[in-house]
């Protein structure tokens, strides 16, 4: 059976948030709330991808519950704490052409749960992620099961049915 190639293209969220490494935390954070996203790439002035930030990244980058910093202290510092400090530079990426399983692989070698999607001048066009692949599954799940019936199988079946 020919291996169908299905474009990261068909699945991506192309409707994309970034943010640039200058933005404080804490906005990049209420951005992710608000917009109920985990990643925002992260673009330098000319929108060329330099990295990525996950709400993990920004979990890990509050203080520790033990510290010993008042409040104020604390705001003080988070306020002055940017994207580019706690982003992952040079993620890795996709273009819009790449296969899906291989986009797929990608993620599950480097443990990433997403992988932006680039133009050929690491612009970013959108972002692949697990969900991305699950709704994909879900979606064509019938498809997929239907292409792993024998057609022998079916044939013979039919046959059948026609001598009766």
């Amino acid at each position: 059976m020919e291996k169908i190639q299905i474009p990261v293209k068909e699945w991506m969220s192309a409707q994309l948030r970034t943010v640039d490494p200058a933005t404080p935390v804490g906005d990049a954070y209420n951005i992710m709330m608000k917009h109920a996203i985990r990643r925002l790439p992260v673009v330098d002035n000319n929108g060329t991808l330099v990295g990525i930030v996950t709400l993990g990244d920004l979990r890990e980058a509050r203080p520790s519950p033990a510290t010993s910093l008042s409040i104020y202290e604390l705001n003080y510092l988070l306020g002055k704490l940017t994207v580019g400090e706690v982003m992952t530079h040079n993620p890795y990426t996709v273009t819009p052409t790449t296969g899906i399983e291989k986009a797929a692989r990608i993620m599950l070698e480097r443990k990433v749960s997403g992988l932006p999607v680039v133009d050929e001048h690491n612009k970013p066009l959108g972002i692949i992620t697990e969900s991305d692949i699950f709704r994909m599954l879900i979606d064509q799940w019938t498809y997929f099961t239907q292409q792993r019936i024998d057609p022998g199988l079916v044939a013979s079946l039919f046959a059948k049915e026609i001598a009766r």
